[in-house]
């Protein structure tokens, strides 16, 4: 594997992470002057923006016929947000769960991902199998935002302003606003595309599947906002939007992502077999868990959270083993 390769990886994903940042800043605070309610931005705007990076590295790599990668991004991000970035945080200081999320968001996460094995069963996401993500998605958004501003829970508001107050921060000048948002989605196209370049390369250096790469290094990088977010927020003691951050990007990744993905490519995404015979089905076991352990004391605990990075390094290590 030569260094060009290993450039290309790692300037990849510095762009994806600081493009996405741009972006949400840049959104954020156009949102905000044009009025829209701080909760309606946090649970848009920037849960969507947060998933900029999975969505840009499938995005390039179905167009490019590679849904190898574009699956396993998705699904690799979902298993790395569980196992990994919850059992980090949970390690830092034990979770709080909320009584809502127990009853609304993961019943969601879970049907999703039982929707995305379902869907795999004939080796394809069909195009119409992932539109119906998608318009889960907008109907899903659609539904939170109506709920969140009917409720009008003061502790949510509280937590989605923290959120907001660095990225809608006010700029010194109105013209900054278009120009964060232009040059986000360029920094985050670019970064995808280097990225996708990379891992091909990295894939065909190493005599592993691109199936295996999209998992690990792709899924991992594409995922570094949710770590800096979830972990950050954990360490501040803001352990609820920890759970909130790495539950939602998961809802998000497959509906959103996956249905867009999916959706705007003719004929859909194949899926390979080792996919629907290993990965998907820990999808679905890692979603699962996520019930029974947060419902079970409404925490996780570092008990718990030692038990999913465990997972994950069992987990990983199959992968790497079976290459």
């Amino acid at each position: 594997m030569d260094l060009i390769t290993i450039i290309k990886v790692v300037a990849g994903l510095v762009a994806l992470v600081v493009g996405g940042e741009w972006l949400i800043r840049g959104a954020s605070r156009l949102a905000t002057l044009l009025g829209i309610p701080p909760v309606v931005v946090g649970l848009t705007i920037v849960a969507m923006g947060t998933s900029a990076p999975e969505l840009a590295v499938s995005l390039s790599a179905a167009f490019r016929g590679n849904a190898d990668i574009a699956i396993a991004n998705v699904v690799g991000s979902n298993i790395f947000n569980t196992f990994f970035i919850l059992g980090l945080s949970a390690l830092v200081s034990p979770l709080i769960i909320h009584a809502t999320m127990i009853r609304r968001e993961v019943p969601i996460m879970i049907g999703a991902s039982l929707a995305v094995l379902l869907f795999s069963f004939d080796g394809r996401i069909q195009q119409i199998e992932a539109l119906l993500l998608f318009g889960f998605a907008i109907l899903y958004t659609w539904w939170l935002v109506r709920e969140t501003k009917r409720n009008r829970s003061a502790s949510l508001e509280s937590q989605v302003k923290e959120e907001l107050s660095y990225r809608a921060a006010p700029l010194k000048e109105k013209w900054q606003i278009p120009v964060l948002i232009v040059a986000g989605l360029g920094v985050i196209m670019l970064g995808a595309d280097w990225l996708v370049d990379g891992a091909i390369l990295m894939a065909k250096a190493l005599g592993v599947s691109d199936t295996v790469i999209g998992l690990t290094i792709v899924a991992a990088g594409t995922s570094l906002p949710e770590v800096v977010a979830s972990v950050v927020a954990t360490i501040k003691g803001e352990r609820d939007i920890a759970v909130g951050n790495v539950i939602g990007s998961n809802i998000y990744n497959i509906l959103f992502i996956l249905g867009l993905s999916g959706g705007i490519v003719p004929g859909g995404l194949a899926v390979q077999a080792s996919l629907l015979n290993y990965d998907i089905p820990i999808l679905l076991v890692s979603a699962a868990l996520c019930w029974p352990i947060f419902w079970w004391g409404k925490q996780v605990r570092r008990i718990e959270g030692a038990l999913f990075l465990s997972l994950y390094i069992a987990y990983t290590g199959y992968l790497i083993y079976q290459a």
